[in-house]
């Protein structure tokens, strides 16, 4: 691993379309349910909605980087390994000789009967964040070589609400970037509303950011409860820059509004879900391909939603998609058929389909599944079912 400031390896193939921007963090999981002290045992996980959106983006065919700061220590090092594994660029990844890579333990809820038991289907996350090597992102990051190569050649670069909260050097790294507009680059904003990060923070600074923007995706409880609305139009007219502005309503539907009045919107899939983290970002992946794939609007938010609903019946942050003819299949469908299309961890099936359906992998081995939709109220945010928890 390289020393502070010092690019990492540079992966073979094609230069990066896309880049991606924010600290991700290593993740410990509890063998069991129930409250932290009665876990006697925690598996070693990496999570960050930024790094999820790169690893799925290259899991799409997009070749990306992630670019961020972890520490010198053994968790730094398994988080770069992880992200670089998923076929993501990491050769702009510094590594800070002072600093610790950020940590979170994730608490979930159960029927132990224990006074502090958060109960079945609930689940909190605890962040040791503050100080983190991510934490020390800052404009000077551009005058970094490795850095400066990967933005100047990408024609998409993903930033999120998330970097903003972590430190004034990150928010004025964001400001840098957005400030930096270049004609053949879209730069993509995520909300990815972390109350927790906001404490000791002022929110005021996130419209701004957000409205300077080409791209800005967020759900609509998370912009209730970080703007007062979740109404489509309101948001509209509360961000008018953005060429598309990207509103995802719970589990049911995504909304993609023009700065010219039209709108889109396309229904989630029916999916029965093994586990939900890193669904919101699969759906920002998916979106983001067909966007660069120039795809029209619809057939970018059935790839936003085919996305997330691989990731939902899936363990893990990263789920592959279907074959590319079921993947053409689907973008292609009727209403009719893509409303009759169901996704499970066996696979898909529906009428768009040859035979009806295509058979998967079976089943994982104590996934907890139960019956939902691919949309975003399943996608991103913290300890409820939403994206990578950040």
């Amino acid at each position: 691993m390289p020393r502070q400031d010092t690019p990492g390896p540079a992966r073979p193939g094609p230069a990066p379309t896309a880049v991606c921007l924010g600290e991700s963090m290593a993740v410990l999981l509890p063998d069991r349910p129930g409250p932290l002290e009665s876990v006697e045992n925690f598996r070693l996980a990496v999570g960050g909605a930024e790094s999820n959106v790169a690893g799925a983006l290259a899991a799409l065919g997009v070749p990306t980087a992630w670019i961020s700061r972890v520490g010198d220590d053994g968790f730094g090092r398994r988080l770069v390994a992880e992200v670089a594994a998923r076929g993501v660029d990491v050769s702009a990844v510094a590594v800070d000789p002072h600093r610790p890579t950020g940590l979170y333990l994730k608490e979930v809820g159960g029927t132990t009967g224990h006074d502090r038991d958060l109960g079945p289907g609930r689940s909190r996350l605890h962040y040791h964040r503050r100080g983190s090597a991510a934490a020390a992102l800052s404009p000077a990051l551009l005058a970094d070589p490795a850095a400066a190569a990967l933005l100047a050649g990408a024609r998409l670069l993903h930033l999120s609400g998330i970097t903003a909260a972590l430190s004034d050097d990150c928010l004025a790294l964001l400001h840098a970037l957005l400030a930096d507009r270049r004609p053949a680059r879209t730069v993509s904003f995520d909300l990815n509303w972390r109350p927790s990060l906001w404490l000791d923070r002022d929110p005021a600074v996130l419209p701004p950011l957000l409205d300077a923007a080409d791209l800005l995706l967020l759900g609509s409880d998370e912009a209730q409860a970080a703007f007062g609305t979740g109404d489509p139009a309101v948001l509209r007219r509360r961000f008018p820059t953005p060429a598309t502005l990207v509103v995802k309503d719970a589990d049911r539907q995504v909304t993609a509004l023009h700065r010219d009045g039209t709108a889109v919107t396309e229904p989630a899939l029916a999916v029965e879900v093994v586990e939900a983290t890193g669904a919101g970002d699969a759906f920002a992946a998916g979106y983001l391909a067909g966007t660069l794939r120039s795809l029209d609007q619809r057939r970018r938010l059935r790839l936003g939603h085919l996305s997330a609903a691989c990731a939902l019946t899936a363990h893990g942050d990263q789920a592959e998609l279907p074959p590319a003819a079921v993947v053409a299949a689907l973008l292609d469908a009727s209403p009719a058929h893509w409303a009759a299309t169901r996704v499970t961890a066996d696979g898909i099936t529906g009428p768009a389909l040859p035979a009806g359906g295509i058979t998967g992998p079976p089943p994982p081995v104590g996934g907890t599944r139960h019956t939902g939709r691919s949309g975003p109220g399943t996608m991103s945010g913290t300890p409820s079912p939403r994206s990578g928890a950040r």
